[in-house]
């Protein structure tokens, strides 16, 4: 059987898969695109069945893509770099189904909570701060960059693999967590805040983290059992988002 071979940006296929990279196409597909060969493995390797993958042609004897022949069409540089999102594309795309994890219920263990965090660098790497600190679930609240943006997945680097994804309103969900008996930390310098050093460390605990420029809303922080925060010693009025909540994650989970 001879694989398909598209040379064009205007190929259906091809303009269909483009449009996998922009919210309104991905509900409606039910699928986003994904870019990159680490990405892609990553997927794979999760046991993620692609619907189909697009690839140049030094791509098409990797060993990881040889179950997916069937599902894989060879496409042309110039059609990689249509399809891509970066400067200097791989030339390596898989259209992924879209699905979202629910919380597991009862709820029980560690979860990350981003309100609304709207970088999607920053999202990316508070996924792969959670996975490195071995938190299972991070949870997207309202105003926090979408999952499936391209700049958030290449910034997961394959962590949305490893951590459940669930987009939910928090407010509601802190209220869970409490009466599950799961405590609620907040992150913010104030007058009631505890220095972080200060909580032990456990299995059970929800920390959320705020917007880059105005912290967690207000109703939220009224909310959480304990609001914490990290001494500065030097003269940096504060820390990246990303960057804290490793410091209070990496703490937490010890």
């Amino acid at each position: 059987m001879i694989m398909e071979y598209i040379s064009s940006a205007k190929n259906d296929h091809i303009k269909a898969a483009k449009k996998l990279t922009v919210k309104k196409y991905q509900k409606q597909a039910g699928a986003y695109l994904l870019e990159g060969w680490h990405l892609v493995q990553e997927a794979i390797n999760a046991g993620q069945q692609p619907r189909r993958i697009y690839a140049t042609e030094k791509f098409l004897n990797e060993r990881e893509l040889k179950p997916f022949y069937d599902q894989t069409t060879e496409i042309s540089p110039d059609v990689a770099k249509h399809l891509a999102e970066t400067e200097t594309p791989q030339g390596i795309f898989a259209v992924l189904p879209l699905e979202e994890d629910k919380l597991s219920e009862p709820l029980s263990g560690q979860y990350l909570l981003l309100d609304a965090i709207q970088d999607p660098g920053n999202v990316g790497t508070l996924v792969r701060t959670a996975d490195a600190a071995g938190v299972k679930t991070v949870v997207f609240g309202g105003g926090t960059a979408d999952p499936f943006n391209p700049k958030v997945l290449r910034a997961m680097q394959g962590s949305q693999f490893h951590v459940k994804i669930v987009s939910t309103p928090l407010p509601r969900l802190v209220e869970n967590l409490k009466k599950a008996g799961i405590p609620v930390y907040g992150s913010e310098l104030n007058d009631a805040a505890k220095p972080y050093r200060e909580v032990a460390p456990s299995d059970q605990f929800a920390l959320i983290v705020g917007n880059e420029g105005n912290g967690m809303s207000q109703d939220l922080l009224a909310a959480t059992d304990q609001n914490l925060y990290i001494p500065i010693k030097g003269r940096a009025e504060s820390l990246n988002v990303a960057i804290a909540a490793a410091v209070i994650l990496f703490h937490l989970t010890a």
